[in-house]
C-alpha cells in the first residue's frame, strides 16, 4: 500500500545465474510439510489470512535450474535441478497439486514434483525454444508456446490442438473465460474456452477459440495496441453475458484498456476503449510536463479499479486507481519527484548522525591526508548564503579553490604521470564520446604495468567497446598494431572471465579472430623472407668493413723460411678455409629453420649477430 520495498532477495547465483521468470505457489501451499505433523489450528485472530497468504516464489534462472524461495522464512527452500540445461523461459504452478511446470531453450517442458524435488516427466514441447506456458481452469490442460501455441492434454502429455501463433516468440498466454458460452452440450472442461495471447515486437495480441473439432486453428479476433505488449492483465469472464476486461501495458509505457464480450469471430482488431498515460505537472523550473512510464497495471479484485506501477522499476510507485473508462484518453499528472522525496526522507530519519567534536578530525572522501572541518550551519542561514546581494560579485573559482586549501604538491604523482585510475576513466570516456584524442593518448602507452592496472580498473560494460576499438586500430598503422596487441592481451588475460560469460560472444569478435588469422598465416612466409635478408645484409656488412679497412703496407720487414712449417701453415689455412665454409651453411640453414627465433629477437630490437661481430668472425 505504501509501495515501499517490503523484501528483497539476492540469490548466492546471482552472478553465474541471472532471475529470469517468477511465479507465485498457489496462497494455501506450504512447503514442504512441517516436521510438526498436521498444522496447527489457528487462533481466530489469524483469521483466514495466513492462509491466504502467499509464500512460495519459484524462480527460473538462465542456467536452468529454478530456486523455490519462501519468502515468510526469507531463505531458500529448495533447487529443482536437472531439469533443464539451458535458459528457464517460464515456470507455472499447477493450481491443486503441488506441481511445477517449466519451460525453456532447450525446447523441453518439464513437470517438477516440488516435495521431493524431482522430475516427474519431461517432453519436447517444441521444435524451438518453448517461451510461455498456462495450466486451463480445471488444471486438467496445459497451453504451451514458442511460436505456434499447443495444448496438451496433462494425462497423456500428447497434443490435443495446435494454433498457428505468432511470427515472433510469444510472452503471455492466459484464458480468458472459464465456462463455454453456449451451455447447450455438456462441458468437458476445455471445448468453448477462450485463451489470449501475446507476443515480442508484435503489436496485436490474439484471441483463440478451442473448439470440439480440429479445424480452425486461427485466431478468431485481435486487440490493437501501440507497441509491444510487456504487461497484460484480465478479469475473467464468469458469466456468459459479462465482458473480458483486459488491461496491457506497452513498452512505451501507455496502459490500453479493453472491454469485449467474446462472443464468436471478429475480423477487424479490436482498437482499445481507453488509453491510460501519465505525465509530470511541469510546472517547478521545467514547464514542459515529461511522460512517465507506466511499468504494469493489474485489476482489483472489485474487478473496477486498477493498481498502477509507475516510474523506474527500482523506486516504482504503485497507486489504486479509479478511472472513468467512458473517456478515450486519460493523462494522469503525478509529480514523482514530491513522492520519491517524501519516501526518502521517511526513510532517511532512520539513519543517526554522529556527534563530532572539535577534537576529532574528518576525513573527506577525496585526496588521501586532506582533511576539511564539517560544519553543519543552520537552515536559515544556508539559504540567506546561496541569495547574493545584488551588489555583490560572485568568487571566482581561484578563490574558492584557494579557500579549499588543499595542498597540491602532494596531489602530483611522481614523475607527473596521470595515475591508472585517472588512465581507466579517461579511456572510458573517450570509448563513450568516441574521441579519438583521448583515445590515442590512453591507447598510446608503453609501459606495459600502466596497461594493466587501467585495464583491471576498467568497469566490465567497456570491455567490449574497447575490443572494437582495437579491432578498428589493429587493421591500420603496423606500428599501432604493435602497441594494441599489449592492450587486447591485457584485456583477453584480466577480462577472460565475464567474456566468457557472453552468449554473442563469436559475432562480437568474429572480425578480431578473422584479423588474427590471416597476420598468422603470412607471419612464416615473412619469417622465412626475414631469415634471408638478413643473411645477405650481414653478408654484404660484413664485405664492406673489410673494403673499408685501410691499406696496410704489406712488404714484409724480415722473412724466415722453414719448409716443414709452411706445408703445415698452408694446410691449417685449408681446413680453416673449409671450416669457415661449412659455417656460412649450417648458418644459412639455422635462420631458415629458426625463423621463430629470429623474429622474436628483431621484434625485441636485440640482433646477437650484428655486422661488425659478424667481419670478426670471418
Amino acid at each position: 500500500a505504501g509501495s515501499r520495498l517490503q523484501h528483497e532477495f539476492v540469490p548466492s547465483a546471482h552472478l553465474s545465474a541471472a532471475c529470469t521468470c517468477l511465479a507465485w505457489a498457489p496462497a494455501g501451499l506450504r512447503q514442504p510439510p512441517s516436521k510438526d505433523g498436521p498444522q496447527r489450528k489457528k487462533r481466530k485472530s489469524e483469521g483466514g489470512e495466513v492462509d491466504k497468504q502467499l509464500d512460495i516464489l519459484a524462480i527460473g534462472t538462465a542456467v536452468g535450474s529454478i530456486l523455490l524461495y519462501s519468502t515468510v522464512k526469507g531463505e531458500l527452500q529448495s533447487k529443482l535441478d536437472g531439469g533443464h540445461d539451458s535458459r528457464v523461459n517460464c515456470v507455472r504452478w499447477h493450481q491443486d497439486s503441488c506441481c511445477l511446470y517449466s519451460c525453456s531453450d532447450d525446447r523441453h517442458i518439464v513437470e517438477w514434483n516440488t516435495q521431493t524435488c524431482k522430475v516427474k516427466c519431461k517432453w519436447k514441447g517444441d521444435n524451438s525454444s518453448v517461451t510461455c506456458l498456462c495450466i486451463s481452469p480445471d488444471g486438467k490442460m496445459l497451453l504451451s508456446a514458442g511460436r505456434t501455441i499447443k495444448l496438451w492434454d496433462l494425462e497423456t502429455k500428447e497434443v490435443y490442438r495446435h494454433f498457428t501463433g505468432h511470427a515472433t516468440s510469444v510472452s503471455s498466454l492466459m484464458f480468458t473465460t472459464v465456462k463455454p458460452t453456449n451451455e447447450s452440450k455438456p462441458f468437458d472442461g476445455i471445448t468453448g474456452l477462450y485463451f489470449l495471447s501475446g507476443a515480442i515486437h508484435d503489436r496485436l495480441l490474439s484471441v483463440w477459440y478451442i473448439r470440439s473439432d480440429r479445424k480452425e486453428k486461427n485466431a478468431v479476433m485481435s486487440f490493437a495496441v501501440t507497441d509491444e505488449p510487456t504487461f497484460v492483465d484480465l478479469t475473467i469472464s464468469e458469466v456468459k453475458e459479462e465482458p473480458v476486461k483486459l488491461a496491457v501495458v506497452c513498452r512505451d509505457g501507455q496502459l490500453h484498456l479493453f472491454e469485449h464480450i467474446l462472443n464468436g469471430y471478429c475480423k477487424k482488431p479490436l482498437t482499445s476503449n481507453c488509453t491510460v498515460q501519465i505525465a509530470t505537472p511541469g510546472n517547478d523550473g521545467d514547464s514542459t510536463p515529461k511522460p512517465v512510464p507506466i511499468l504494469a497495471a493489474a485489476f482489483c479484485t472489485d474487478k473496477q479499479s486498477l493498481l498502477l506501477v509507475y516510474g523506474n522499476a527500482l523506486q516504482p510507485i504503485i497507486e489504486k486507481v479509479s478511472l472513468n473508462t467512458s473517456e478515450s484518453h486519460i493523462c494522469l499528472v503525478r509529480d514523482i519527484q514530491k513522492v520519491l522525496s517524501l519516501r526518502t526522507d521517511a526513510a532517511v530519519t532512520k539513519v543517526k548522525t554522529p556527534v563530532v567534536n572539535s577534537d576529532a578530525k574528518v576525513l573527506v572522501p577525496g585526496i588521501p591526508g586532506h582533511s576539511t572541518a564539517v560544519k553543519t550551519p543552520a537552515l536559515g542561514k544556508e539559504k540567506k548564503k546561496n541569495k547574493r546581494k545584488p551588489g555583490e560579485t560572485e568568487e571566482s573559482i581561484e578563490e574558492r579553490l584557494g579557500a579549499l586549501d588543499i595542498d597540491v604538491s602532494k596531489v602530483k604523482t611522481p614523475g607527473g604521470l596521470p595515475q591508472t585510475d585517472s588512465f581507466a576513466v579517461l579511456l572510458v570516456q573517450g570509448l563513450e564520446s568516441n574521441d579519438a584524442q583521448i583515445l590515442n593518448k590512453v591507447l598510446n602507452t608503453r609501459k606495459e604495468n600502466i596497461v594493466k592496472n587501467t585495464v583491471a580498473r576498467m568497469p566490465m560494460h567497456a570491455v567490449i567497446p574497447l575490443l572494437h576499438e582495437l579491432t578498428k586500430r589493429l587493421q591500420g598503422n603496423p606500428y599501432s598494431a604493435s602497441l594494441m596487441v599489449r592492450w587486447l592481451k591485457s584485456v583477453l588475460t584480466l577480462h577472460a572471465s565475464y567474456l566468457s560469460t557472453l552468449p554473442d560472444l563469436i559475432p562480437q569478435l568474429g572480425m578480431l579472430y578473422q584479423l588474427m588469422e590471416s597476420r598468422v598465416k603470412t607471419l612464416q612466409k615473412l619469417s622465412r623472407l626475414h631469415g634471408r635478408l638478413f643473411i645477405l645484409v650481414t653478408q654484404l656488412a660484413a664485405s664492406q668493413t673489410v673494403q673499408d679497412v685501410p691499406e696496410v703496407n704489406q712488404t714484409a720487414k724480415l722473412v724466415y723460411e722453414d719448409d716443414s712449417s709452411e706445408e703445415e701453415g698452408s694446410d691449417d689455412e685449408m681446413i680453416a678455409d673449409k671450416d669457415s665454409d661449412e659455417n656460412w651453411d649450417e648458418d644459412e640453414e639455422e635462420q631458415s629453420d629458426g625463423q621463430d627465433m629470429t623474429v622474436e629477437k628483431e621484434v625485441n630490437g636485440d640482433s646477437d649477430l650484428e655486422p661488425e661481430n659478424e667481419s670478426e668472425e670471418e
